[in-house]
């Protein structure tokens, strides 16, 4: 995976790159735009953060490049979500939002997506952001969103259960809020046949919240159609962590999908967790940290992938003052790796620190399409 960092002297902001491509075919650059003077205000802030987007969307190996996703994470998204909407109206991707404060100070962050080049027509790739329902409990409104998702997903002659290849679940409050969303989600995946037997969905469920209060969760969502069956295998890293079904929830640790000329692996929101289930480390950010890193190779490892094939990370932490301990430990194991920390409370108060991560590799197998 090749990285590279840009700066630009009128504007306080740095992009961290990465770049995959085999020669031919489609081109994916992952990039995390941060703001580097902390100190501007929002409005600043977005505003340096857009025009410095913008110059590198000019630069000569990202020029005619099209954007398919933007992520953008906020300190305070009641008072900052309707200026960055009202920027963004008429973006021709997929447009994420959610409260989840960068740590490094900075009031609003961006993970940018973009691919160089045409996806082969044999598939269709469906991203699903940005979704809320603002009625009812959280179990309520992740019924009602999965239910959406569904319908939506039909209209493009897909379905959730072998279409959908990854979800974000953005639940605010969690401690008290993430049981609902988990037994919604329980539910309408045994209505759709997604059991222990069969399989789930990679998947991060986290701390995240929308401008109004009255969400509870919030979705992101992506799916594939066209491809077959044999295209697409779940990474379970048994020696390390145990089916998540032991404790009561509905995801894949992680998925991977062949394509002609190249695989990606998408790793789910992956913590201190041993094979029984149990958190490790109770108590110790760091032990916790590494024991998430080792987790996180073994499914890399597992899907024939290693560290320096990944293209973008985010690192979760719920104390906020674990950043300058937890940033040092792992900068050494991803190097140049395009990557956001955020203040983000994982499911369980005990994790402290959970990552996920995509990772590409080339393959070569003529019976698929190239992606």
């Amino acid at each position: 995976m090749k990285t590279k960092r840009y700066d630009y002297p009128s504007h306080p902001v740095r992009l961290d790159v990465s770049f995959f491509g085999t020669g031919g075919g489609v081109e994916e650059i992952h990039a995390c735009a941060h703001v580097v003077d902390t100190s501007l205000p929002y409005s600043r802030q977005l505003e340096e953060l857009s025009a410095a987007v913008g110059l590198f969307m000019n630069e000569q190996e990202v020029s005619g490049s099209r954007p398919v996703l933007k992520r953008y994470f906020l300190s305070d998204a009641v008072n900052q979500s309707e200026v960055l909407y009202r920027i963004e109206e008429g973006s021709p991707c997929a447009l994420s939002v959610v409260q989840q404060p960068p740590l490094d100070g900075s009031k609003v962050a961006l993970w940018l997506y973009l691919q160089k080049g045409e996806p082969d027509s044999h598939y269709v790739h469906h991203w699903w952001t940005g979704r809320y329902v603002p009625e009812g409990d959280s179990e309520e409104q992740a019924l009602r969103l999965f239910m959406a998702y569904q319908e939506e997903l039909g209209r493009h002659f897909m379905d959730v259960a072998r279409h959908c290849l990854r979800t974000w679940l953005y639940v605010y409050d969690i401690d008290v809020n993430y049981a609902g969303m988990v037994k919604a989600r329980n539910d309408c995946f045994g209505r759709w046949g997604l059991v222990p037997e069969t399989h789930y969905i990679a998947s991060t469920g986290i701390q995240g919240r929308q401008a109004s209060a009255r969400v509870k969760v919030s979705m992101d969502a992506y799916a594939v159609g066209g491809l077959r069956e044999e295209q697409v295998s779940y990474l379970h890293a048994l020696t390390h962590l145990s089916p998540t079904h032991v404790y009561g929830v509905a995801f894949e640790r992680g998925v991977a999908v062949e394509y002609g000329d190249r695989k990606q692996l998408y790793i789910s929101g992956t913590a201190s967790i041993d094979h029984e289930g149990k958190v490790v480390h109770v108590g110790d950010v760091e032990r916790q940290a590494l024991r998430m890193w080792e987790n996180v190779e073994k499914l890399l490892e597992e899907g024939g992938a290693h560290a320096c094939d990944l293209a973008q990370a985010t690192v979760y932490l719920r104390d906020a003052s674990d950043y300058p301990v937890v940033r040092p430990l792992l900068a050494g194991k991803m190097p140049g790796v395009p990557l956001h920390y955020v203040h983000a409370p994982v499911c369980r108060p005990a994790w402290l620190i959970e990552m996920e991560c995509i990772a590409i590799v080339p393959h070569d197998n003529p019976a698929y399409p190239g992606l």
